[in-house]
């Protein structure tokens, strides 16, 4: 009669009631560890010597206006509109000239409470589905890529700015940066809970690299430049 305590395979004895040795690691675990350290070893050891990262090279700012020309530039390349205004009446007669079909308007500005509605921010977003137009005040644009930064604290609810049909921002003409790096500097110490960089307006061509705008987004993007020097509203 066989041992019921014997394993057939092994042929080692397991007493009833008491656990199993722990199997030892064999040959192949120990290479595959010492293996593995070897390698990291050498790639711990073949680690280059530590470098500073290299300064920024000094970039010109350019002028007030070299910046806004070249904002103007490259956000109408993108598909953007920008306007140079000395003031908020001219937004007011610019937009009701653009947009005569829009049905519902809002706005954080108000200088536009003549023809906006100025929503709290505390309104289910769901209400802001129909939204035809937005207007709201960005923190700056930059240059090189047409982009205004604005955060949540701007966008009455953060989904504003996306969800309308079309939208309007409004910079000053001081507040144009040449760069993302001047952007990315002037960001680094602001506090914010949500923000962003908007540039044109919505569009995407991966279908049949069929251009489609408003998909994802605004239909249209409009920037106001206020500058108080100039005598009266123009496209750029």
């Amino acid at each position: 009669m066989s041992d019921p305590h014997k394993n057939e395979f092994s042929g080692r004895t397991d007493a009833p009631g008491k656990p199993d040795a722990p199997e030892r690691m064999d040959d192949a675990g120990k290479n595959s560890r010492s293996s593995r350290e070897k390698i990291l070893a050498a790639v711990k050891a073949s680690q280059p010597p530590f470098r500073e990262l290299p300064g920024l090279p000094v970039r010109e700012r350019g002028g007030l206006q070299e910046l806004m020309e070249k904002f103007s530039k490259v956000l109408e390349a993108i598909g953007g509109t920008v306007y140079i205004v000395p003031g908020f009446g001219d937004i007011v007669k610019i937009l009701k000239e653009e947009h005569p079909e829009a049905k519902r308007i809002v706005s954080d500005c108000h200088e536009l409470a003549s023809l906006a509605e100025r929503p709290t921010g505390l309104e289910d977003p769901h209400s802001f589905e129909n939204i035809d137009l937005t207007v709201l005040r960005a923190q700056f644009g930059v240059a090189e890529n047409g982009a205004c930064w604005i955060t949540e604290d701007r966008m009455i609810e953060r989904a504003v700015p996306f969800i309308c049909q079309h939208l309007a921002l409004v910079i000053e003409r001081k507040d144009i940066v040449p760069s993302m790096h001047e952007a990315y500097d002037r960001i680094s110490s602001a506090v914010y809970g949500f923000g962003t960089f908007i540039a044109g307006p919505s569009k995407t061509a991966d279908i049949e690299q069929s251009l489609v705008l408003g998909a994802h987004g605004p239909r249209s993007m409009t920037v106001f430049i206020l500058d108080v020097d100039v005598q009266d509203a123009g496209f750029y």
